[in-house]
């Protein structure tokens, strides 16, 4: 992928595409095992008042698995924050509006201590710094668990798939969980372990205070992949102003079980006007 941003060409690798012509910019990232369809109910709400970007983070089905590099994009969250500042970058894109949704909140989060101009606001939906227990810290995974979630992955992909996504929507929200099962079920099996090797492995805890750009945390009431407790944790340790939002729901996906709900906490976050 540094290839693919020397040469300018980010924005077609990553399917960008941009809507509405509003003064200030909101860029949209999906999180794992999904696309930019993700956003597909929220987009036509947000178009009407800003101008919209959304693409493809480089593990979607929707991109060319050959820009994949497990060396790049497996060890730590460095590969996908390259990616979001060199498409701001190609876009002459800055002071936007981020919205990034579970891995990519953190994303997010690195990409605005190392650029902090590329953004006004950070909204971070359903994000967490760090997914497994440590010691008094909660994330919501025993370790245990996650090595069982590799083997499944390697072994029974489809199965994994199945059994998952209803898991990580809720299960009230069966419309949701079809969804989610059906991007993610377009992965590259390989890719998706991988991916989920990063996400899991992932501790920027000591990268919270370096984020000075203001944050809103938005979180379902109840979530089987990021506890409550998470939420109010990344907002104890920001280093800039930060609020917490609890949507009165259940799910990972708030935009595909809730956009209404979730609608209203953005209208009111961004200060949109009717």
């Amino acid at each position: 992928m540094e290839m693919v941003c020397e040469k300018g060409g980010i924005a077609t690798a990553l399917n960008a595409k941009i809507y509405g012509n509003g003064s200030e910019t909101l860029v949209l990232a999906h999180g794992y095992g999904e696309d930019q369809s993700a956003w597909q109910l929220l987009l036509p709400l947000l178009a009407c008042y800003f101008k919209v970007v959304v693409f493809d983070m480089v593990f979607s089905p929707n991109v060319n698995p050959k820009l994949y590099d497990p060396q790049r994009y497996q060890t730590d969250f460095k590969g996908y924050t390259d990616d979001l500042v060199c498409l701001l970058d190609h876009l002459h894109l800055h002071n936007t509006i981020y919205l990034g949704h579970s891995l990519a909140a953190m994303v997010g989060c690195l990409a605005s201590i190392r650029r902090p101009h590329l953004f006004t606001h950070l909204i971070l939906l359903s994000g967490s710094p760090r997914y497994i227990n440590d010691g008094r810290y909660y994330g919501g995974f025993e370790r245990s668990e996650v090595n069982e979630t590799y083997k499944n992955i390697e072994q029974n992909f489809t199965g994994w798939v199945q059994n998952f996504a209803p898991k990580a929507a809720g299960q009230n929200n069966t419309a949701a969980g079809a969804k989610f099962e059906k991007t993610l079920g377009r992965m590259k099996p390989y890719i998706a372990l991988s991916a989920a090797k990063t996400v899991f492995s992932s501790d920027f805890r000591h990268k919270l205070p370096q984020v000075m750009v203001p944050c809103t945390i938005i979180q379902s009431k109840k979530d089987v992949i990021v506890p409550q407790l998470v939420a109010f944790y990344i907002k104890n340790n920001v280093g800039g102003d930060a609020i917490v939002k609890i949507l009165n729901t259940e799910g990972h996906f708030p935009h595909l079980s809730a956009h209404n709900l979730l609608f209203r906490v953005l209208k009111e976050t961004l200060q949109i006007k009717n």
